[in-house]
C-alpha cells in the first residue's frame, strides 16, 4: 500500500485528498469537513477523537513521535509478533519489546515541559528561529536533490581535493571531497549546532572529567566533524583495549551527542508542525495549504552496529550517562541491560550518572592472555544482539519496539538473523532500517574479524521503500524518501583501528551522501621495534597481475619458491602463519595433495583437536602447522615448538606481527619468512612503516631483510 501512495502523492490537490482518503480512518471525518464551516470542523475533530477514545492533547503523547497515530498504535501493540519477539534459538540479547509504564499524569507533566521549550525556539509567528533555520541539521534535510544529481551518483567517481593536518595528530591528516569546510570548525560558536539542553550537559560533563577547553578539545572537533554530515572514515581510532582510553571515549563520546542532537532536533520539528497544525481547524486548509514534510517511512533514524554485548553496555551506558537529567528522570529496564549485556549480574548498585571510563570489567583473575585480550573479551562476548532505545519527553526506555524506537543499537549478526527471519516468515520483515538516516559502525576492525559480509548485506536492504505502512502519516513523508533518495541522505561514520579493502570498498561503494565524504590518511612508522628477539625477517615480493589474481599468485610462489625448501628440509616446527580463513582451506587442499605432514589451528577447529595439534607440533609428530589469524584474534595461543616461521600472509592487526614473530624464542633457526604482494601495501606499511613499504612495493628488489 505505501508504494501505492508513493507513486500517487503529487501533483494536483485532488490527488492528495484521495491519498489522505486511501492511507487514513479519517474517511467519514473528512466528508463531514466539507460541508462544515470551521467552527463545525473543530467540533468534527473533537468529536471523532472522543469516539476513539483520545483526549484532545493525546496526540502529542511524546516528546518526538513519528507520528500521533502511529504512537498510539505503538504503546498499546508493544508485544506483538511484528514487533521484535525474543527467540530462545536466538540468545539473551536479541531485544524483546517490554509494556509501557508510561502515566496520564506523567505525560501531562512532560508536555507542558516541551511546550514551554518549544515556545522559546519558536519565533512569535511561529517559525523557526534563525539558528533552526541555518542549523547543519536543518540545512542536510531540507536539501534537494534534482533527478540529473541522483542520476550521475552511480557514475561519479569520488575525487578528494584537499587535505589538512589532523589537529593532535602529527602523521595524519584529513581529506575529503568537494570544498574544505574544516577551517569552518575553527570558530568559536554559542552551542556548535548542539540543543542548548544537550551542550550544557555535556560542558558540564567535559569539565567534571578535568576538561578546562572544550572549543579545542578533541570531543568538540570531531562532533563538529559529525555534525557537516558528511560520510566519514577514521581507521586509526585507537581503542580502548590497547590503551587508548582517552582517544576511544573522546571519540564515541562526540558521534552519541551527534546522534542524541539529531534525534532530538527530529523531535522538536514534528512536535513544532505539530502545534503549528494544531492552530488550523480545517483539515482541508491543511492539505491544500502548507505541507509538513517531517517524516520518514518508520521512527528509527539511527542505527549503531558494535560488534560485541559488552562494547553495546559501554556506548549505551555512556549515551545515558550524556543525555541531559531532564531526559532521563526514569531509565526503563537498566536491570536487564545489565543483565543481558552484562557478565549477568542485575547491576542495582551501579550508578548510571557516572561511566567509569577506566573500568574494563574484565575479571581480575590471573590469566596468562595479554592484557588487551582481558580488556576486550572480559565482559559479554555475545555477537548476537539488538536492542531499540526510545527517548520520551522525561525518559529513555531500553528495549523498546523496534519500530517505536529512535536508535538500534546491534550487531551485524544480530541484522543478519532478523533478515533470516524474515525470508523464512513473509509476514516478518526489516522496514525499521527504511529511514536510518545516521549510521555508526564503531570498531569496525573487530566486526571485521567477525565477518564483514554481514555489514554488506545489511546496508543493501537500509533505506529502501517499505513494504507495509506502519502507521505512518504518508501525507508528512519527506519528498526525498518517497523519491528513493534516502541512501543519499543517510550520513554513515565508520570507525576502527585499521582499514583493509573490505572497509574501504564499503566506503567508496555504499557512502553515498550527497554532502560529501571526509577520510583520516595516516603515515605510520612500522612495529618492528616491537620484535624483542634477534630474529631474520625476509620479506619476499612476488607479482600479480590484478587483485583479482593474487590469491592465485600467492599460492603460486608459495607452492614453487617455498614449499619445495620446506620439504626437502628434515627439520620440523615449521609454522604457517595465513592471515584469511579462505587463503588457510587453499594451503590446506594443497598440503594434502602433495601429503605433507601438518595439522591444523584454525577458527573452526574443535577444542579437542586443538589440544591434540598443539601437542603434536610441539613434540615434532606433525612438521608443520597451519595458524590462522582469526583464531589468534579469538585465542591469542601461545604455540610452542616453533622452529621456523613462514607468513603465507601478513596479520591484519599489526600488534599481532611481533606477538608471532617472538614465538620464536628458544629456535634454533632465528628466521621469520615473509611473502607479500604490492597489493598488500595497507597492511605491510602498518608493520614496516610507510616510507619502507612504499620502497618495497616498487623497487627492483624483490627481497629485503630486517634484523
Amino acid at each position: 500500500m505505501v508504494k501505492q501512495l508513493v507513486r500517487k502523492r503529487g501533483a494536483s490537490e485532488a490527488e492528495e485528498l484521495e491519498v489522505f482518503k486511501e492511507q487514513s480512518n479519517y474517511d467519514n471525518l473528512l466528508m463531514q469537513l466539507q460541508s462544515c464551516n470551521k467552527d463545525v470542523a473543530a467540533s468534527c475533530m473533537k468529536r471523532q477523537r472522543q469516539e476513539e477514545g483520545r483526549s484532545d492533547t493525546e496526540d502529542d503523547e511524546d516528546s518526538c513521535p513519528e507520528s500521533s497515530s502511529a504512537l498510539e498504535e505503538e504503546e498499546e501493540e508493544e508485544g506483538t509478533d511484528d514487533e521484535s519477539p525474543k527467540s530462545s534459538s536466538l540468545g539473551n540479547n536479541m531485544s524483546e519489546p517490554m509494556p509501557n509504564n508510561e502515566t496520564e499524569e506523567d505525560t501531562e507533566s512532560d508536555r507542558s515541559d516541551t511546550d514551554q521549550e518549544n515556545e522559546l525556539e519558536v519565533g512569535s509567528h511561529g517559525d523557526p528561529s534563525t539558528s533552526d533555520i541555518t542549523s547543519s541539521f536543518n540545512k542536510h534535510m531540507e536539501h534537494k536533490l534534482s533527478k540529473e544529481e541522483v542520476e550521475n551518483f552511480p557514475k561519479m567517481k569520488w575525487k578528494y581535493t584537499w587535505a589538512v593536518p589532523a589537529v593532535g595528530m602529527s602523521n595524519c591528516k584529513w581529506s575529503g571531497t568537494g570544498e574544505c569546510f574544516l577551517k569552518d570548525l575553527e570558530t568559536k560558536s554559542s552551542n556548535y549546532n548542539l540543543k542548548q539542553r544537550l551542550y550544557e550537559h555535556w560542558l558540564d560533563v567535559y569539565k567534571t572529567s578535568g576538561g578546562t577547553d572544550f572549543h579545542s578539545s578533541r570531543q568538540r572537533f570531531f562532533f563538529s566533524l559529525c555534525n557537516s554530515y558528511r560520510d566519514i572514515l577514521n581507521c586509526n581510532k585507537k581503542p580502548f583495549y590497547l590503551k587508548g582510553l582517552e582517544e576511544d571515549s573522546s571519540i564515541m563520546d562526540s558521534y552519541i551527542m551527534h546522534t542524541l542532537n539529531h534525534v532530538f532536533k527530529s523531535g522538536d520539528l514534528i512536535t513544532k508542525n505539530n502545534s503549528k497544525m494544531a492552530k488550523h481547524q480545517d483539515c482541508a486548509e491543511i492539505l491544500s495549504g502548507e505541507k509538513f514534510l517531517d517524516h520518514g517511512f518508520t521512527r528509527p533514524k539511527v542505527l549503531i552496529l558494535l560488534p560485541l554485548a559488552s562494547i553495546a553496555l559501554r556506548v549505551i551506558k555512556r549515551l545515558i550517562h550524556l543525555t541531559p537529567s531532564a531526559n532521563k528522570v526514569t531509565v526503563e529496564h537498566l536491570d536487564r541491560l545489565y543483565k543481558d549485556f552484562g557478565n549477568g549480574d542485575v547491576g542495582k548498585n551501579e550508578d548510571m550518572d557516572e561511566l567509569s571510563l577506566n573500568d574494563q570489567s574484565f575479571s581480575a583473575q590471573k590469566s596468562s592472555k595479554p592484557s588487551d585480550f582481558q580488556a576486550l573479551f572480559g565482559g559479554n562476548n555475545e555477537d548476537l544482539f539488538m536492542i531499540g532505545i526510545k527517548f520520551t519527553r522525561k525518559s529513555i526506555r531500553l528495549f523498546s519496539d523496534f519500530y517505536s524506537s529512535d536508535i538500534i543499537v546491534a550487531s551485524p549478526l544480530g541484522l543478519i538473523t532478523k533478515l533470516g527471519e524474515m525470508e523464512k516468515n513473509k509476514e516478518k520483515d526489516v522496514d525499521y532500517l527504511s529511514s536510518i538516516e545516521v549510521l555508526i559502525i564503531d570498531h569496525a576492525d573487530i566486526i571485521e574479524m567477525q565477518n564483514w559480509s554481514h555489514v554488506n548485506t545489511v546496508i543493501e536492504h537500509m533505506n529502501k521503500i517499505p513494504s507495509k505502512q506502519h502507521g505512518t502519516d504518508v501525507m508528512r513523508i519527506r519528498q526525498w524518501y518517497l523519491d528513493g533518495y534516502a541512501r543519499f541522505y543517510r550520513q554513515s561514520i565508520v570507525l576502527g583501528f585499521h582499514s583493509n579493502p573490505d572497509i574501504n570498498g564499503f566506503f567508496n561503494r555504499y557512502c553515498n551522501n550527497f554532502e560529501g565524504k571526509v577520510r583520516l590518511l595516516c603515515e605510520y612508522k612500522g612495529i618492528l621495534p616491537k620484535v624483542v628477539l634477534q630474529v631474520r625477517q625476509v620479506y619476499e615480493r612476488f607479482e600479480a597481475d590484478s587483485i583479482a589474481n593474487v590469491d592465485d599468485a600467492r599460492l603460486e610462489y608459495f607452492s614453487k619458491k617455498v614449499f619445495p625448501k620446506i620439504n626437502e628440509s628434515s627439520q620440523g616446527g615449521v609454522m604457517l602463519f595465513i592471515s584469511s580463513y579462505f587463503e588457510f582451506v587453499r594451503v590446506r587442499n594443497f598440503l594434502k595433495m602433495q601429503n605433507a605432514s601438518f595439522c591444523l589451528l584454525g577458527e573452526y577447529t574443535k577444542q579437542s583437536d586443538i589440544s591434540r595439534a598443539r601437542n603434536w607440533f610441539f613434540e615434532g609428530k606433525r612438521k608443520i602447522m597451519l595458524y590462522t589469524e582469526r583464531a589468534h584474534f579469538y585465542h591469542r595461543y601461545k604455540i610452542r615448538g616453533i622452529q621456523s616461521l613462514i607468513m603465507y600472509s601478513l596479520p591484519e592487526r599489526k600488534e599481532f606481527y611481533p606477538e608471532i614473530v617472538n614465538m620464536l624464542d628458544g629456535s634454533d633457526n632465528m628466521t621469520c619468512r615473509v611473502i607479500f604482494s604490492p597489493f598488500d601495501h595497507l597492511r605491510l606499511e602498518r608493520i614496516v612503516g610507510t616510507v619502507p613499504a612504499k620502497r618495497m612495493g616498487t623497487s627492483d628488489k624483490t627481497v629485503f631483510v630486517f634484523c
